[in-house]
């Protein structure tokens, strides 16, 4: 116990440093994901076939695939197959590569939530906007968007926290996120080797994470239930 004492304001200092490197990849997955998703969502729902077409493609691939291997693909492909390392080696690039994995992979899940959102407003309400002499974009801003908004937040809530948790798979690609960090003091950092404690320690980071962000959800939805 004396030793784990000891051992800790080195570990909280490294798995401080690590939590920080996971929530930047959160906020930027979000930040990018959720704007592409509707992007995508729109592009799936398209009239234009070959749009449609191509659009659920791409959420097919990237929605039936592990996010590891998409992880792997997007990092390594370009250097060791086109001999183009876009990435480099150093940290910025496998955050960069992250980044586009995280953006990617769950852009296309949010594009379906997207669009259950969209398709659940009743279609009278886009036909009696018309009437009244609307255009389709003062409708969906006017219309169909709160109550969009209302339908999916308890789904992106779900995949919200997934996120929190899977941004641990980008130490696949050696990024330094808290897992990383934890995992470093087994095989030896700082002094520090053969210690198992701090990769159990790092699940306290992500309950208090999840719990802040599932009251922060929580509340969004309470504030929808008016459109009940």
């Amino acid at each position: 116990m004396k030793l784990i004492i000891s051992q800790m304001p080195v570990v909280l200092e490294s798995l401080n440093i690590g939590f920080l490197q996971t929530l930047k990849l959160f906020f930027v997955t979000l930040l990018g994901g959720f704007p592409l998703g509707l992007v995508m969502a729109f592009g799936s729902m398209s009239k234009f076939k070959p749009l449609s077409a191509i659009t659920k493609l791409v959420i097919w691939f990237f929605r039936g695939t592990p996010l590891m291997i998409q992880l792997l693909i997007i990092y390594y492909f370009p250097g060791l197959v086109l001999g183009n390392p876009v990435w480099g080696g150093g940290e910025a690039g496998r955050f960069a590569a992250a980044s586009l994995s995280f953006i990617l992979n769950y852009s296309c899940y949010f594009s379906e939530i997207y669009r259950g959102g969209i398709q659940s407003v009743p279609i009278g309400q886009e036909e009696a906007g018309l009437v009244l002499g609307m255009t389709k974009g003062q409708i969906f801003f006017k219309v169909k968007l709160l109550q969009m908004i209302k339908h999916i937040v308890p789904p992106m809530s779900n995949e919200i926290i997934t996120l929190v948790k899977d941004t641990s798979l980008a130490r696949i690609i050696a990024l330094q996120e808290i897992i990383w960090a934890g995992q470093s003091f087994m095989k030896g950092s700082k002094g520090i080797s053969g210690a198992i404690w701090p990769m159990f320690f790092t699940a306290f980071y992500y309950l208090i994470f999840n719990g802040i962000m599932t009251v922060i959800l929580s509340k969004l939805e309470k504030k929808l239930e008016f459109f009940r």
